[in-house]
C-alpha cells in the first residue's frame, strides 16, 4: 500500500498491520537511534509505551520490532479514528517516553483508511 508521502508501506513492513478501513488512520513509523545511548532508552522504556498504547481504547494495533539495523525499529499503529488518534498524542505528550525519547528521530507516516 503506499500513502501520500511517496513510500510503499507493504506487508512486509506492516508487522501484521491491516490496512486501515474507511475512517481509520493507520501510522507506520522508523524510530531511528543514533547511538547506543539512545538505543537503551528504547529498550529501557518502549515495552511499557507499547503496553499503555494498545490498552488505549480507540487503538486496533501497535507492533514494535527492530529491524536488521539494531538502532531502527519499525512501529505500526491503528486507531479507530481521528478522535482516537487525538487521545492518544494527548496521552503521548505527558508520557515518561515522551520525555525519555524526544531526541530520537522518527519518520512518520501517516496512512488515511
Amino acid at each position: 500500500m503506499s500513502c501520500n508521502c511517496g513510500h510503499d508501506h507493504g506487508a512486509d513492513a506492516s508487522l501484521g498491520r491491516p490496512a486501515p478501513a474507511p475512517g481509520q488512520i493507520a501510522l507506520s513509523v522508523r524510530l531511528i537511534c543514533a547511538d547506543m545511548d539512545e538505543l537503551k532508552i528504547v529498550l529501557d522504556h518502549l515495552s511499557e509505551h507499547v503496553a499503555l498504547s494498545r490498552a488505549e481504547p480507540g487503538c486496533l494495533f501497535f507492533a514494535t520490532e527492530q529491524t536488521g539495523d539494531p538502532l531502527i525499529w519499525q512501529i505500526e499503529e491503528l486507531y479507530a479514528d481521528e478522535a482516537a488518534l487525538d487521545a492518544h498524542k494527548a496521552r503521548l505528550a505527558t508520557s515518561e517516553w515522551a520525555g525519555r525519547s524526544a531526541a530520537l528521530k522518527r519518520e512518520i507516516h501517516r496512512i488515511d483508511g
